[in-house]
């Protein structure tokens, strides 16, 4: 894996591609370019896409196949007078909610399905994110979790880009009635990979340490802000690291969070402190997890939320698929850190008390 992901960086930089994006909204770079097809814009629109799955669904609850794929059909409905139904194949992925959710998170297998559009072609596979279960509580999960992502995006374009989905489920066997529920896929790596002209790389020697300063800050106090303590770079848990295609004498990569179930924002009924978090009874208690830095290093992180608060709140309250309570009740949660940080030296205090060495 290390020598193949070495020729690949090594074989790109030789072709001169663009510099690695320096990780803000500045920096953004184009898509995947069209070539054979128009685009589906299937991460491009904030409008949620209408999509029928059908597969064998006992299969699916009953025994969670996570090796073995189910022949399935996937139907996407680009307006109202079209629809693009191709074969493809299906299972299930994911650690808790695999083992705790009704429904397991879902693994599409799109290779060899042309759909007619560039986009989707490039899919070899792609992460749905379903329901937890059928309850209303989980409708309003997981529709918090697809805000999430889409803050994170508001702070960087490296970032993982989700779209919203009405999913019909249909059984195959037709043993079970049909079912429709909300869900979302995330970007696949491969074109998060070269919308930053960036390759993924795995290792558990890989800390804070390796990731560029700014990018990591970002994201220990963005997961501060939201509740999250569950992620970590050695490795890899919830976060992808990003090398850019690029020789530098930095040898410094990028990383990007994903997986914001267990946070205090989404704040599930599932979610509960784990023993080695000691002295905490709600994963709405906050946590530090960041590489220790100079009080003046965390100010000016700490300014770039600040300026981007307005924005942040925006993603929240105009988004038409949640009710003004749940809303407020996000809002408030996002309040007390932002009130935090209306007094720098108290929150920089936190993160100085409980930052990481290495």
């Amino acid at each position: 894996m290390r020598n193949r992901v070495s020729f690949r960086i090594c074989l790109i930089a030789f072709l001169a591609l663009p510099v690695f994006c320096n990780y803000s909204n500045s920096s953004a770079q184009p898509a995947i370019k069209d070539t054979a097809y128009g685009s589906f814009s299937l991460f491009e629109d904030d409008k949620p896409l209408k999509i029928t799955l059908q597969f064998d669904l006992s299969a699916y609850l009953k025994t969670k196949p996570k090796e073995e794929y189910l022949k399935g059909k996937i139907t996407f409905y680009p307006d109202s007078a079209d629809t693009i139904t191709r074969n493809i194949r299906v299972r299930t992925r994911g650690v808790f909610r695999h083992e705790w959710c009704f429904y397991a998170p879902i693994e599409l297998n799109f290779k060899h399905a042309d759909f007619g559009y560039s986009d989707l072609n490039s899919i070899g596979k792609i992460k749905l994110v379903p329901q937890c279960t059928s309850a209303s509580e989980s409708e309003k999960y997981v529709l918090i979790e697809y805000l999430i992502y889409k803050m994170f995006s508001v702070m960087t374009d490296t970032s993982f880009r989700v779209r919203l989905l009405t999913v019909n489920y249909v059984d195959s066997e037709n043993k079970k009635k049909p079912f429709t529920q909300y869900g979302f896929f995330i970007e696949p790596v491969k074109m998060l990979e070269a919308r930053t002209n960036s390759v993924e790389i795995a290792s558990s020697a890989l800390t804070q340490k390796s990731i560029y300063p700014k990018v990591m800050d970002r994201i220990a106090i963005f997961n501060y802000m939201i509740g999250n303590y569950d992620w970590a770079v050695p490795n890899q848990h919830n976060i992808k690291v990003l090398k850019p295609m690029t020789f530098d004498t930095i040898n410094l990569s990028a990383a990007v969070p994903y997986d914001f179930d267990w946070t205090g924002l989404v704040n599930a009924g599932y979610a509960i402190p784990e023993d080695k978090i000691t002295g905490t009874t709600t994963v709405r208690e906050r946590i530090f997890l960041g590489v220790c830095r100079s009080r003046e290093v965390y100010q000016k992180d700490l300014e770039e939320f600040l300026g981007k608060k307005e924005e942040l709140y925006r993603v929240i309250n105009e988004f038409p698929y949640l009710n003004e309570k749940q809303k407020k009740i996000m809002t408030e949660y996002l309040d007390e850190f932002f009130d935090q940080c209306t007094g720098k030296q108290k929150i920089i205090n936190v993160f100085l008390s409980s930052c990481k060495n290495f």
